[in-house]
């Protein structure tokens, strides 16, 4: 009896187990040109800073992508300050590149991040204060958003698009 047990086991084991050979296609064509940028860590958490810090706020951000492309991808952010206590641009803070230089957004008032080739990548969003006497605290959303081109699309997870940034 113990030996019939140990048999359909076996035989069990190996017939659930057993390989079969399919062959998947790589991917949907149209999720070919379709990449996704997020804040590192993978959440919406806020950031607060004192105001009369000196040195660059650092919000890092992934790219996701699995190709290397004859183009270019760009990854569009947005300022969105709080109803409230707006922390306001050019006043309060300044979005500026690695080295602390002003960068100016769009005529649509987005900030770019451009990826060569759409490879995948990490790169940074960098906050300079500017120490505003004004009391009280100030909040602004620094929020990716969706970018749909000819070329390509580069799209967001609604858990890791925002960046609340608050002065204190």
């Amino acid at each position: 009896m113990k030996i019939l047990h140990i048999i359909l086991s076996l035989a069990l084991f190996v017939g659930l187990s057993s390989c079969e050979d399919k062959s998947y296609p790589s991917g949907l064509e149209e999720f070919d040109h379709h990449y996704y940028i997020v804040y590192v860590p993978n959440n919406n958490s806020a950031v607060t800073v004192k105001k009369n810090q000196t040195e660059l706020l650092k919000l890092p951000v992934q790219f996701y992508s699995s190709f290397t492309r004859p183009y270019d991808a760009v990854a569009k952010y947005t300022l969105v300050p709080n109803a409230a206590n707006p922390a306001v641009v050019g006043v309060d803070f300044q979005i500026v590149d690695n080295q602390g230089n002003a960068i100016q957004p769009d005529g649509q008032g987005k900030y770019s991040i451009v990826f060569p080739q759409a490879k995948k990548a990490t790169d940074t969003v960098y906050v300079k204060l500017l120490n505003n006497p004004a009391p009280g605290r100030r909040i602004v959303d620094i929020n990716f958003e969706d970018h749909i081109s000819t070329a390509y699309r580069v799209d967001i997870f609604s858990t890791a698009f925002k960046r609340t940034l608050n002065i204190d």
